[in-house]
């Protein structure tokens, strides 16, 4: 067989990086590591391609050199996948389709596609390939239950243009034990957290490694500190150990949740094996409205000082905030802005809140008749799939005024100046400079400090990280750099 996997486009969201991305010659942020795992789970002898649109143009040939082709995607990619499916019906090659999107969503809504294969792919696929093999594939696999993951093979990395991407990712564990009612993570995945063995996991550095990657790898799981005990006991010692071995030729990035600021333990054995930049659900500073979303694991904290304390271990802190909540007072906008200055959080990502379906906050707003269809997908498109308590002009105003606050210039570079000044690395910033650096730099002085109109701000923070911080320069610039592509996302929204 041949199979061509699919990856559809992205449009420029926050996370997208994509302004940002120009500056040091890369594609795409990361690849998709879903379809790369499905990839190595196929037949050996199959013949595999990847097209991730992300990186490359889909041509027609690509699409009827298969035999199959396999297809993933999250919400804000429909758009995209669709078109995908519509060109392959026209040139009649069967598509198989995966993924969260079609998992959460009623797989109907996705016409032109032969067999969903829903779910977790080490249960639902081999039951497709079976049936594949015997002559009598179905319309649809799923399944209710959750696999062990300690027998998931090592990602097909040489399916990618690896040279594109910014970051490489891996995953660790699956699930995730918190309860949020807006998140749909536990449909998806479960409540209680599975993970690979440490050897599995080693053994996927090693792969990366020995292909010559030497940069960022994200570790995907929704919580990666989700089987925290495990973590301490098994991973962490055996990643301390193998970072040091190859002399720290990664740089770790996880999502976590805020209690990861209780165990100290556990945030030094992060830095030491290498982990150098966190993604925190923040949400709200609002308690009632944390009460209402179920976010137990944030109430009654002083998030602030604990986002501080992880900045002063080594731990930068990007955060997702969220405004819309049925509690959120009129004064709810204002809180956030200071939060997020006060906090020294450079990468605030602040959506208004949306309901995902499934979810017993889509649940309750079918049953209150406030459901006003699927959501889009895109956490900063100031959009929300549900009737707000709050007036829906106020809610919007007071959204795009935080957006246009904490990303003009002067906002944003007095956090990165905080952060510059609170960050701690163990190790201090890598010293060792790329061509891609020194490129990005000089881009950098070129588009930041000459063409835009907030560049005094820019050559401020130079000459400030520059002389009273020079080993946290280069992080100064790419802070810096993702600003530029902040605020090109906040003028389109």
């Amino acid at each position: 067989m041949k199979i061509l996997l699919v990856y559809p486009e992205t449009p420029a969201t926050f996370w997208s990086f994509r302004n940002a991305l120009k500056f040091i010659a890369k594609k795409s942020a990361e690849p998709p590591l879903g379809l790369l795992t499905v990839a190595a789970m196929l037949p050996a002898n199959w013949q595999k391609k990847l097209v991730d649109m992300n990186v490359s143009r889909l041509k027609d040939k690509h699409i009827l050199w298969a035999d199959y082709v396999f297809l993933s995607g999250m919400n804000i990619q429909q758009k995209s996948f669709n078109e995908v499916v519509e060109r392959c019906n026209h040139l009649g090659v069967k598509v198989v389709a995966g993924g969260p999107m079609v998992t959460t969503e009623d797989y109907k809504k996705f016409h032109g596609v032969d067999t969903f294969i829903l779910n977790e792919a080490e249960i639902t696929l081999p039951q497709f390939l079976n049936d594949l093999q015997n002559g009598n594939p179905k319309h649809i696999y799923s399944t209710d239950k959750f696999p062990d993951i300690s027998q998931t093979p090592v990602p097909m990395w040489k399916l990618l243009e690896r040279h594109k991407y910014a970051n490489m990712s891996m995953q660790y564990s699956r699930g995730c034990p918190f309860n949020c009612d807006f998140c749909n993570i536990t449909l998806l995945n479960g409540h209680r957290p599975r993970t690979k063995s440490k050897q599995q996991f080693i053994a996927e550095l090693d792969s990366l490694y020995q292909l010559g990657w030497r940069g960022t790898v994200f570790i995907v799981d929704d919580n990666f500190i989700g089987h925290k005990k495990k973590l301490k006991a098994e991973l962490l010692p055996a990643l301390v150990e193998w970072s040091k071995t190859k002399n720290y030729p990664f740089n770790f990035t996880a999502e976590v949740s805020i209690n990861l600021a209780d165990d100290k333990e556990l945030a030094q054995l992060m830095v030491s094996a290498g982990f150098d930049h966190v993604f925190i659900g923040i949400e709200t500073p609002n308690d009632e409205s944390l009460a209402e979303c179920g976010k137990s694991q944030n109430l009654n904290r002083d998030m602030v000082s604990m986002v501080k304390y992880l900045h002063r271990i080594g731990l930068r802190v990007s955060g997702g905030f969220i405004v819309g909540f049925d509690n959120d007072p009129p004064s709810i906008f204002d809180k956030q802005i200071n939060f997020i200055r006060n906090s020294g959080i450079v990468t605030a990502m602040v959506g208004i809140l949306n309901a995902p379906s499934g979810t017993r906050l889509y649940n309750r707003m079918k049953k209150e008749n406030r459901l006003l269809g699927m959501m889009s997908g895109d956490n900063m498109d100031g959009s929300t799939n549900f009737v707000p308590k709050m007036h829906p002009q106020i809610l919007t105003e007071g959204y795009k005024k935080i957006l246009k606050t904490i990303y003009s210039p002067k906002e944003y570079y007095y956090r990165v100046k905080t952060l510059i000044r609170e960050y701690q690395p163990l190790r201090g910033e890598a010293t060792k400079l790329t061509f891609s650096d020194i490129g990005a730099l000089f881009k950098s002085i070129w588009v930041l400090g000459i063409l835009e109109k907030g560049k005094r701000y820019y050559w401020k923070l130079f000459l400030y990280s520059l002389l009273r911080y020079p080993q946290k320069f280069s992080l100064a610039i790419t802070m810096a750099i993702y600003g530029f592509h902040f605020r090109r996302v906040v003028q389109e929204i």
